[in-house]
């Protein structure tokens, strides 16, 4: 048997560090080739590392939110042959299991005596099996029980879908990596019915404990994207309401006509039209400053930023050249590079790039909102939820498909009196959606 040193690979454009954001495995787990053991982040691009061999995890070099320099140790694998490691080569500093499974301890190695590879007949008996996991628990009816204050692992989908399942996701058996629950794992237990144990404590019992949760990974880079955008950009929003009733019904008409063929058309693509056109009349605000250089930088193309809510949070992926995108190309852009940052297989220049942003919260968008503007740009467009109210037409009272866009812009490059006539010249074109048409 030899001992096999996974190293964190060259990720390529210039990257010297990564931030380590999840482990696949741990100590005394059993690995195949190409199996995932980790997923790293550079910006804001998550990259899967696969294992280039098949052995057993002896440790771990790193914790989760450790950046670690290209070329470091990321695993050590015992394996068959002799591995990639000198027998008299000094281990570098590695986690390896405790008593919890999920924890890992730093080991250093000792300065008096050089490390050394142990002759077969000295080696120490391999460690006992860790306690089995939730997620080694058999699937069917039996009841999964967690330790107390242990948090199951959940996409934020997952735990809201629980919530409204009315299912406590500590009892849910976990069939993904490290226990990690998923639909299908909500799908079979309520199918078995569901139980958890007969102690589970009432709804009134009081409850206990609290919960340190690291902000890393991507969820940090939000943090500091979001403080540059507050300390740097002095923000001013500006909300106006919309009658969408006519480009309702033209919306369902055309799904009609050519849903099937073409795909179903949400109000996206038209708010997305709708500005394309009123920023041909105001190229400011399809703009980056860069206020360190004391530059604003106007394009004539409209690279589009998508606010995209994934598992691990807000993402803005880029449809490029959105001017030059017919209503269901833009839709198909749009849901395509969405795919893409929910899915983490966004490529890095994907993910930069935007000119001015478009965030919305569907169905959850709410009455009325203040975005932060992405920075470098200097505006954001928000849409909130369309509700029907009553208004007054021609002395009669109607009912009318309304919505609010709340927009952000950056008083620094764009006045107030702009931002409104921009934000005006969208409503007229989306409350006579057939000018959206015309050239």
């Amino acid at each position: 048997m030899g001992i096999y040193a996974i190293r964190v690979p060259d990720i390529g454009e210039g990257i010297a560090e990564v931030e380590l954001v999840t482990w696949h495995v741990q100590p005394g787990d059993v690995v195949a080739e190409d199996q995932s053991i980790a997923d790293v982040m550079t910006d804001k691009a998550t990259v899967e590392i696969p294992s280039p061999v098949s052995g057993k995890v002896l440790a771990l070099g790193s914790s989760v939110g450790d950046t670690i320099a290209v070329g470091s140790e990321l695993v050590r694998l015992e394996v068959e042959g002799t591995g990639n490691l000198k027998e008299n080569s000094a281990p570098a500093p590695v986690h390896k299991a405790q008593t919890a499974p999920a924890l890992v301890a730093k080991i250093e190695p000792s300065a008096a005596t050089p490390a050394r590879a142990a002759p077969p007949a000295e080696r120490a008996p391999a460690p006992a099996p860790a306690p089995l996991r939730a997620s080694t628990a058999p699937r069917g009816n039996a009841i999964v029980a967690r330790a107390a204050g242990e948090r199951p692992l959940a996409s934020p989908a997952v735990r809201q879908r629980a919530l409204d399942m009315g299912l406590e996701l500590r009892y849910v058996h976990g069939s993904g990596p490290a226990g990690r629950i998923s639909h299908d794992d909500l799908d079979a237990h309520a199918a078995s019915g569901g139980q958890t144990p007969a102690q589970s404590p009432a709804g009134y019992a009081e409850r206990h404990g609290e919960e340190a949760i690291p902000v890393i990974g991507l969820r940090r880079k939000i943090a500091q994207k979001m403080q540059e955008s507050k300390r740097r950009i002095p923000h001013f929003s500006y909300v106006e309401e919309i009658d969408v009733t006519e480009l309702e019904a033209l919306r369902a008409r055309l799904n009609q006509l050519h849903g099937a063929t073409r795909g179903k058309l949400t109000v996206l693509p038209f708010l997305a039209r709708a500005m394309v056109l009123a920023l041909r009349d105001f190229p400011q605000i399809n703009a980056r400053y860069d206020d360190e250089a004391g530059v604003v930088t106007r394009y004539a193309g409209v690279h589009l930023g998508v606010a995209t809510q994934t598992d691990g949070g807000l993402m803005v992926p880029v449809l490029r050249h959105a001017e030059s995108l017919d209503l269901w190309a833009c839709a198909a852009g749009i849901a395509s590079v969405a795919e893409g940052a929910r899915s983490g297989k966004a490529a890095r220049d994907a993910l930069s790039g935007s000119t001015i942003t478009l965030t919305s919260l569907g169905a959850l968008g709410g009455i009325a909102s203040t975005p932060v503007i992405n920075h470098p740009e200097v505006a954001i467009v928000g849409v909130n939820r369309i509700v029907e109210r009553p208004m007054l037409r021609g002395g009669q009272v109607v009912g009318r498909l309304l919505m609010n866009l709340s927009s952000s812009f950056d008083h620094r490059v764009v006045d107030g009196m702009h931002a409104a006539q921009f934000i005006q010249a969208m409503r007229a074109l989306l409350e006579t959606p057939a000018l959206l048409f015309v050239e």
